[in-house]
């Protein structure tokens, strides 16, 4: 199985604002982890030095043992909001990575089975300005899919849509993760999401961030939102964001 991240001691500096601090994590391949923390803590910058358009930094961050020094269509990136291309097509946004790579021609049928993964048949050759949030949140989707990574990168992919279609969209970006066995990194400020989708949550600390916690979501899937247990793991999550880790352990029986 490929797509195991390593990431070794990073330190990473704005200026004079140190944001991670010898930040060490193991991701396992095929995994779905989760970073959840404060607010200006370092999340999405992260997850730009895994995805490698983040490149100065001290440490390393390798994928399947290759040491990580630039972006590559080994790993898929969707972002907050679609950031599709008002002028293209879904089609044409969807492939325009390949294009820009001249790949299209040999990979034009990968094109159309992700537009079918996504549920997007149908509006191929509609704008974006013609479908609705969730759908253009699909079509970004299938844009960072289209190349086959091994690690999809998602910061905060869901966070401007509404709750239906968010969760809605939650079990459908599950499905394509285990119809394709990637790894997927997701960064999130909603804890129930987090323990909804994750394998792994970590707990990042406030700047200069550091790991909190790695908490290991051990609950059947699919999930169920209401289950105690479900609970249980979201109130551990509020302690440790709330009382830096300074867990009762006796509180928990998880």
């Amino acid at each position: 199985m490929v797509g195991n991240i390593q990431i070794n001691h990073v330190t990473k500096n704005f200026d004079e604002v140190r944001v991670l601090n010898d930040f060490s994590l193991d991701i396992e391949p095929g995994s779905f982890v989760s970073l959840i923390g404060p607010s200006g803590c370092g999340k999405s910058t992260l997850l730009r030095i895994i995805g490698g358009l983040e490149k100065q930094y001290d440490g390393s961050v390798s994928l399947d043992g290759e040491k990580i020094l630039r972006a590559g269509s080994d790993r898929g990136f969707a972002f907050q909001g679609s950031n599709l291309f008002p002028w293209l097509t879904v089609r044409n946004n969807i492939s325009f990575g390949l294009k820009a790579r001249k790949l299209y021609k040999e990979h034009k049928q990968d094109v159309n089975d992700i537009i079918r993964l996504v549920g997007l048949e149908g509006f191929e050759d509609s704008y974006p300005h013609q479908i609705s949030g969730g759908m253009q949140q699909r079509a970004s989707l299938a844009r960072a899919l289209v190349g086959h990574p091994k690690v999809l990168l998602l910061d905060e992919p869901l966070g401007a849509l509404d709750a239906f279609t968010r969760m809605n969209l939650q079990d459908e970006i599950l499905r394509i993760k285990n119809e394709n066995n990637m790894t997927m990194i997701m960064v999130t400020h909603d804890v129930d999401e987090a323990i909804y989708m994750s394998d792994k949550v970590v707990v990042m600390s406030a700047r200069p961030s550091k790991v909190e916690a790695v908490i290991d979501i051990d609950l059947p899937k699919p999930r169920v939102r209401v289950q105690d247990t479900f609970a249980l793991y979201r109130n551990k999550v509020l302690e440790i964001l709330n009382l830096g880790g300074k867990l009762h352990e006796a509180e928990y029986n998880i």
